[in-house]
């Protein structure tokens, strides 16, 4: 809890990965992907519940047996086409049927392994203090945008009209992007037209890149298995 507000913990990981099959529960350093992020929120103190939504039977296994509850969402909800924000909604409203009464949810997804207790208990630490309703987890931009291009035809242009894509790193401005580790929003602001997640009044925490890799890939799974060995000698 916080403010003495329930938080609940989501993991969505559907069974489709077409990059990596069986991906949210190929072996990373010894343990299943999704157990990772299982872990991490069940070793978050304010969080109440660790919930993994799944179309896949053998996900809905291993997550039990790493200690997750499990709610099988629907299937239009698993197709590639198909947004996490949907299957959100879909939770959230099986989760009011039943009389949950909760206040916060908290977005993990299971690619994203590295991430720690601690950058979860950051984010929610900042939503005690009021000021909020959301935050997300940012890392500096992998590419700065005002180094990025466009191609119209044959025909190259600066994506930001007025940006100098030549001055050196250190005059360009700083930019970040979303490294999808951890999401935290009230629940019930995400109304049925929403379609993002960082609501309302939103902040940022800021994590550093070794621990911001999203296994997509995998290369992905070897550079973060490597990772994880240089970290254990």
């Amino acid at each position: 809890m916080i403010n003495g507000q329930r938080v609940i913990a989501v993991i969505p990981a559907r069974g489709g990965s077409k990059s990596v099959p069986g991906k949210n529960i190929r072996p990373l350093a010894g343990k299943p992907l999704i157990n990772w992020s299982i872990e991490v929120a069940r070793q978050t103190s304010e969080i109440d519940r660790v919930i993994v939504s799944t179309d896949d039977s053998k996900i809905a296994s291993v997550s039990r047996e790493c200690g997750a509850e499990v709610y099988i969402r629907p299937a239009h909800l698993a197709t590639d086409e198909a947004l996490v924000i949907d299957a959100l909604k879909d939770l959230i409203q099986t989760l009011r049927a039943e009389q949950e009464s909760f206040e916060w949810l908290v977005l993990l997804e299971p690619t994203c392994p590295l991430r720690t207790p601690e950058d979860v208990h950051n984010c929610l630490k900042l939503l005690t203090q009021g000021a909020y309703d959301s935050v997300a987890t940012f890392k500096e931009a992998e590419l700065n945008p005002h180094r990025a291009w466009r191609i119209i035809g044959e025909t190259p242009e600066v994506f930001i009209l007025g940006s100098i894509p030549w001055l050196p790193r250190q005059k360009l401005p700083k930019a970040y992007q979303l490294n999808g580790a951890v999401y935290v929003f009230r629940a019930g602001m995400l109304a049925a037209e929403t379609r993002a997640i960082l609501l309302g009044r939103p902040a940022a925490v800021m994590m550093p890149p070794e621990r911001s890799h999203d296994i997509d890939d995998l290369v992905d799974f070897m550079v973060v298995e490597a990772l994880l060995n240089m970290n254990r000698q």
